[in-house]
């Protein structure tokens, strides 16, 4: 699967942030799976190695991603970036980088029982010091259910280092008796018994509406049978240690507000985390966030409903001057044209939306 040379060196970013020559070596792999961009890094900060998938050109402005529990970016964003549609709008302005909860990457090892279970905190942490190696400044950022809060959590430690956030079905609370009973269930299961069948179902419940899923007389769907497949391929151990992490996070809402970053907000209406993630958006300062209800869909709208978050994060971008149609020749007919877009399909129903607190929807007489 992997092409091109291994290269290890020094990275004098790390090594001078983590104080210990030893521990600043990288290893690079250049791959072609997906795209002749792609680069994969083995970055070793001082809570042990990540692995960030980096997609583009490294002199635009970069797009951090964390994703789900138990999944990578490849089964957690794919339905989002590998789209035509999305990769026009998203490459042509950012380098992404798609960062990896410790032990999710492709051909991940299994951590040792022993090893320290990581806090939520030095999740977060662990952001800081691969921006670092990568010498990168303020970053976007698009986070996912667990994912999402690492990176809100971050946001809120280092608000300079955030120029946006783009959260797919996010968490700002701890977890209430019900989802920490749950979890703990969960987590019982993987330590003692591995992704059996009974923990890939309660995933596949967290992720996806009950109509992917399917039932008796109706076969679950392509993406769900996937998604199946990944699960089958990560490190039980490696899930329960981020499981704990997220289980053992604490309440961040009372400093949502305070954030000075710009914030896009998806849910599926049908998630789990539907009312977690209204009450989110409810605490963030409404100058600057936006929540855009997807109907019919669970919780990875990146893979069940990714088209519904193209127009709104295009508009979410042409905040900050990006993705000028006129300067990128986008062919006119483009879905991603502004100009091409007729009004009637522009209205929230059209797109199986619900935009909150958007202030542009168009009037059913226009």
């Amino acid at each position: 699967m992997a092409t091109g040379n291994w290269e290890t060196g020094k990275e004098p970013l790390l090594e001078s942030l983590m104080g210990d020559s030893n521990s600043s070596d990288s290893l690079s792999v250049d791959l072609d799976l997906y795209s002749p961009f792609r680069k994969e890094h083995l970055v070793r900060t001082s809570k042990g190695i990540i692995s960030v998938a980096v997609f583009g050109d490294p002199d635009k402005s970069a797009l951090v991603t964390y994703p789900d529990l138990a999944l990578n970016y490849i089964s957690c964003f794919q339905g989002l970036f590998f789209s035509p549609e999305a990769y026009s709008l998203l490459l042509p302005n950012f380098c992404i980088y798609h960062i990896s909860p410790p032990g999710h990457e492709l051909g991940a090892v299994s951590c040792g029982p022993n090893d320290p279970i990581l806090s939520v905190d030095d999740l977060a942490d662990q952001i800081l010091e691969i921006l670092s190696f990568f010498g990168l400044g303020a970053v976007m950022c698009m986070g996912v259910t667990a994912g999402a809060y690492i990176l809100s959590l971050f946001a809120m430690k280092y608000r300079q280092r955030v120029t946006g956030l783009i959260l797919v079905s996010p968490l700002c609370r701890a977890p209430s008796w019900t989802e920490w009973l749950l979890n703990k269930f969960t987590s019982n299961l993987l330590y003692f018994y591995g992704m059996c069948g009974v923990v890939k179902e309660i995933l596949l419940k967290r992720y996806f509406s009950k109509e992917l899923r399917g039932c008796a007389p109706v076969p679950e769907s392509d993406i769900v049978q996937s998604c199946r497949r990944f699960l089958d391929e990560r490190q039980s151990l490696n899930v329960w240690r981020f499981l704990e992490a997220i289980n053992g996070r604490f309440d961040i809402s009372e400093g949502l507000r305070k954030l000075q970053c710009r914030s896009l907000i998806f849910v599926g209406e049908l998630s789990p985390f539907h009312t977690e993630a209204v009450y989110m958006a409810s605490k963030m300062d409404r100058r600057r966030s936006a929540l855009v209800e997807v109907q019919a869909c669970g919780t990875l709208v990146t893979e069940e409903q990714p088209h519904a978050m193209l127009i709104p994060i295009e508009y979410f971008l042409m905040g900050y001057g990006m993705y000028k149609a006129s300067k990128l020749n986008i062919s006119p007919r483009s879905p991603l044209s502004p100009l091409c877009i007729p009004p009637e399909l522009l209205s929230p129903e059209s797109m199986g939306l619900k935009l909150k607190p958007i202030k542009t929807r168009i009037a059913s007489e226009v």
